[in-house]
């Protein structure tokens, strides 16, 4: 099946660590939404999720994972009550494809929420890792972020970001 990813499981490692089978394969967009970091997560930070509008001038960029249906429990429990699991037509430079990604619940939504800046960085990371345009990117790390007070959490998340950051070096 295929995956749409356009917050933090855009970032290889990070989806890897919760479906080890997961396949890139590219980037795509959804056009009709934006992204906002409104999503009330578990750790009360801002988590990403796409607002549909209409509006075709709107476009959340992300990435095209192919993955085994079998294995959907673990992500399934990593993304939580917030989330609905939604299928949706994605564009991709040879078409569009249909692909399941996640999407808000609206009881868990609030624009006051802010992101953790590990979070945003596994965001901006990702979006660099698949090729997004550059401005894309430059709008993702202009997001305000806070720093986690839970050490332990935002250690573990740092260990995963200098992985990927080591392996895209090599």
């Amino acid at each position: 099946m295929f995956y749409f990813a356009y917050g933090s499981n855009m970032l290889i490692a990070r989806l890897a660590e919760r479906v080890p089978s997961v396949r890139p394969v590219g980037r795509v967009w959804l056009t009709g939404h934006q992204l906002h970091f409104h999503l009330n997560g578990s750790d009360e930070s801002g988590k990403c999720n796409v607002l549909h509008t209409g509006d075709a001038d709107d476009v959340v960029h992300g990435a095209l994972y192919e993955l085994d249906a079998a294995r959907l429990d673990r992500l399934h429990a990593a993304e939580g009550a917030p989330y609905a699991f939604v299928e949706l037509e994605v564009g991709t430079p040879t078409g569009s494809v249909h692909a399941a990604t996640y999407r808000g619940r609206p009881e868990y939504l609030d624009d006051a929420l802010v992101p953790f800046d590990w979070y945003r960085d596994f965001v901006t990371f990702g979006a660099r890792e698949h090729g997004l345009p550059a401005d894309y990117v430059a709008r993702l790390e202009a997001v305000p972020t806070w720093h986690d007070p839970d050490t332990d959490r935002a250690a573990h998340n740092r260990r995963i970001l200098r992985h990927q950051a080591t392996n895209v070096i090599v």
